[in-house]
């Protein structure tokens, strides 16, 4: 974190403030994480700090401390605007486009606050006074970890805090296995241990935990793959049909992009879900080496991200998004076979 910002952050919070912590939408385990931490934290400092998520997110991370405070935008919308209209300060994680927060834009666009961003993703807008924006971090919780130290705040981590903090990191690294993986995280997460985070039990917690209709979403799509090693590409697509026939609940098919990786010779990895409620296709893209998912989401998907990761939507059909996509490759098959 650059010396002015941690001045500024410190003059900020020199005295207490009414704060509001916002995670993106579909919050992930680095956003809740996040959040919740410094949530801890701001409390811990004698701050009146509270989160509030756009909307709900999966029942695997609701084992994070603290996750029965949150306040769902969707659900608890009177609460949460109150407490956006009476904030001095507004923190927002791991994302950098007020447009990832959904339906809670216009309200946070009206907040008088002071906004503090702390996120590791391309291409951040400029909308708040202190921005903490580093792609070279491996998640936001990282990143919230290293702006604690640099607030002196290093003694104050608990091991509530801890354990929001390495789940994270854990979920956004891959457990640990992406390039963004430093020796720094290794390091933070060394000291987190130190500090109380249950690592096996998370891990369990996280990656462990699973119901059988998933298991058969799980099969469903690995039936779906479609493998194009001419441009060693594979992807695969759930329709909603599919996703009600077995019992989709938020979080289900996080992680299933991955599976495409796991072939040999493959190094762009794809999933399409059909959404009707919100009328699109929602889009993952993973890669592996310097092929960049987040440039190919942002040109053609109203996406973006990390090198390696990132999203996208389409409001086309699910044919006519799969027809598109796969119209893309051959521009990009230099890339995808250097």
């Amino acid at each position: 974190m650059k010396s002015a910002d941690v001045g500024s952050l410190k003059t900020l919070l020199s005295s207490p403030q009414k704060i509001v912590i916002i995670p993106h939408k579909n919050p992930d385990g680095d956003a809740i994480g996040a959040a919740l931490a410094l949530n801890f934290y701001l409390q811990a400092t004698g701050h009146s700090s509270v989160v509030i998520a756009p909307n709900d997110y999966p029942q695997f991370l609701k084992w994070m401390p603290g996750t029965n405070e949150v306040i769902n935008f969707e659900k608890h919308n009177d609460t949460a605007v109150k407490s956006l209209e009476t904030a001095t300060v507004i923190f927002t994680v791991d994302f950098n486009e007020l447009s990832r927060i959904g339906h809670m834009e216009e309200a946070v666009k009206n907040a008088s606050a002071t906004f503090v961003m702390v996120d590791h993703h391309h291409s951040p807008a400029a909308y708040a006074s202190i921005m903490y924006s580093d792609v070279t971090m491996s998640s936001t919780c990282e990143m919230i970890f290293h702006m604690i130290a640099a607030l002196g705040g290093i003694e104050l981590i608990s091991e509530d805090m801890a354990n929001c903090l390495y789940a994270g990191i854990v979920t956004d690294t891959g457990s640990f296995k992406y390039a963004s993986t430093t020796g720094k995280t290794h390091r933070v997460v060394a000291t987190l241990i130190d500090k109380g985070a249950q690592n096996s039990e998370i891990h369990k917690n996280i990656f462990d935990t699973n119901t059988a209709s998933r298991l058969h979403l799980l099969g469903c799509a690995l039936k779906n793959m479609v493998i194009l090693p001419e441009f060693r590409t594979a992807y695969i697509t759930l329709s909603q049909e599919e996703l009600d026939t077995h019992q989709f609940k938020k979080g289900d098919t996080e992680g299933f992009v991955n599976y495409g990786l796991t072939l040999e010779s493959i190094r762009f990895a794809v999933i399409f879900i059909e959404n009707k409620e919100e009328r699109i296709i929602k889009i993952s893209f993973r890669s592996e080496g310097n092929f960049s998912v987040n440039e190919f989401a942002r040109s053609y998907f109203e996406g973006g991200g990390h090198t390696n990761a990132a999203g996208g939507k389409s409001n086309k059909s699910m044919e006519e998004t799969v027809h598109y996509f796969r119209s893309l490759l051959e521009q990009h098959k230099n890339a995808l076979l250097a």
